[in-house]
């Protein structure tokens, strides 16, 4: 009779264990490969002390810090009162799109890609509710998705594959900005001209916005903070300041900016940062990705982008190819392509499946077009220089 009680109570904990490592896949499935792909690496590499040295420091605790210094400063209600004040100047759909995505654009090369489309999506969706036109809003989404992603590829903070590129490599500010900024003025043009013709000048009127209060000393306290991360970046001082000043700052200002820190991209990195680790001391299979990467990094950085994303795949190759340009141009590049090219593309894409009215396939589909559209361009672009 006990057994007969136990064993529906065992299949339920079976049962609730499945959906629970399912749930977890399908909210962080990068992280749940790389810690496979950890797991895997280390039955191949039994841990030792050489371990030890597999992690770059440095790049996450400034990572760290960069993202606490963000979460601050929106919430001090900074980049609401910025954001209200351009939206008030828009007249058109044109107008409005052409604004929003420059927005993303340029201040994707501060706060990160995912950041900005965290803000300015939701924005554009709660803007569209006044105006009856889905496939403008469809095509505005998708145009400040692009330009996120390729605004942030401009500055070693505006996304984690340039920080920890930047910082593997050793790049000075001077050979960063002479790799990127060719592709990043022609993404921008090519931006514009999208908006230009796939969004109509019909008139619009933004929803109205609510009146906001900015906190300014959690605000200023949150900009020492990004001033010390960015002097670290630079190699100006030392990456453990950054980690005190964060912890005291957030408490002081505003302690919830250090739950908002995306700690799931950081277990990310040290999942690949170990599994990297022990495949390079694995001398055939070292070999042959090195042979195999072997003046191919453009190329087969942004092919690998579409399939696990540009953060790990600049991660995995980085530790195989001395070509830090090269690779650190494919992988910006290649977060363009595929839904998955870059995760950030992924937050734009779950608030518009969640909104009222949404065509998940015309969305799709729209987003394909222009991904891959410029991508080629983006590629044959940067081969040809």
């Amino acid at each position: 009779m006990t057994e007969e009680i136990q064993q529906p109570d065992s299949g339920a904990a079976r049962g609730g264990l499945l959906q629970g490592v399912r749930k977890l896949f399908f909210a962080q499935p990068v992280l749940v490969i790389a810690f496979l792909a950890a797991l895997i690496s280390v039955c191949i590499v039994p841990p030792d002390r050489e371990y030890l040295g597999y992690c770059n420091r440095a790049v996450l605790i400034q990572l760290f810090g960069l993202m606490t210094a963000v979460a601050g400063v929106r919430g001090a209600g900074l980049f609401d009162l910025f954001t209200a004040a351009m939206l008030r100047r828009a007249g058109t759909v044109r107008r409005l799109g052409l604004m929003l995505m420059l927005l993303c654009f340029f201040t994707s090369m501060l706060v990160t890609n995912d950041v900005v489309l965290l803000t300015f999506v939701p924005l554009t969706i709660l803007i569209f509710r006044e105006i009856p036109d889905e496939t403008s809003r469809i095509r505005t989404i998708v145009l400040e998705t692009a330009a996120a992603n390729l605004g942030s590829m401009l500055t070693p903070v505006g996304n984690p594959q340039n920080l920890y590129l930047y910082a593997k490599y050793e790049l000075t500010a001077g050979a960063f900005l002479k790799t990127l900024l060719p592709a990043g003025i022609l993404s921008l043009a090519m931006l514009t001209l999208l908006c230009m013709l796939l969004l109509p000048a019909s008139p619009c009127k933004p929803a109205a916005q609510q009146r906001v209060t900015v906190k300014k000393p959690a605000a200023l306290a949150f900009f020492v903070l990004f001033g010390i991360c960015l002097c670290s970046v630079f190699r100006l001082i030392s990456d453990l300041y950054i980690l005190p000043a964060a912890l005291v700052i957030a408490l002081l200002a505003d302690r919830k900016a250090l739950a908002k820190a995306d700690y799931a991209l950081l277990a990310t990195f040290v999942c690949f940062f170990v599994f990297v680790g022990n495949i390079a001391r694995v001398e055939a299979v070292s070999g042959a990705v090195s042979a195999m990467l072997s003046g191919h990094e453009l190329l087969l950085s942004a092919a690998l982008s579409q399939v696990i994303s540009n953060v790990p795949a600049a991660v995995m190759l980085a530790g195989f190819t001395g070509e830090g340009t090269a690779l650190l141009l494919g992988v910006n590049i290649g977060g363009l392509g595929t839904l998955i090219a870059s995760l950030a593309s992924l937050i734009s894409f779950q608030f518009y499946r969640k909104s009222p009215g949404a065509e998940t396939g015309r969305y799709f589909r729209t987003f394909t077009a222009v991904g891959f559209g410029m991508l080629a361009v983006l590629l044959g672009f940067s081969l040809l220089i």
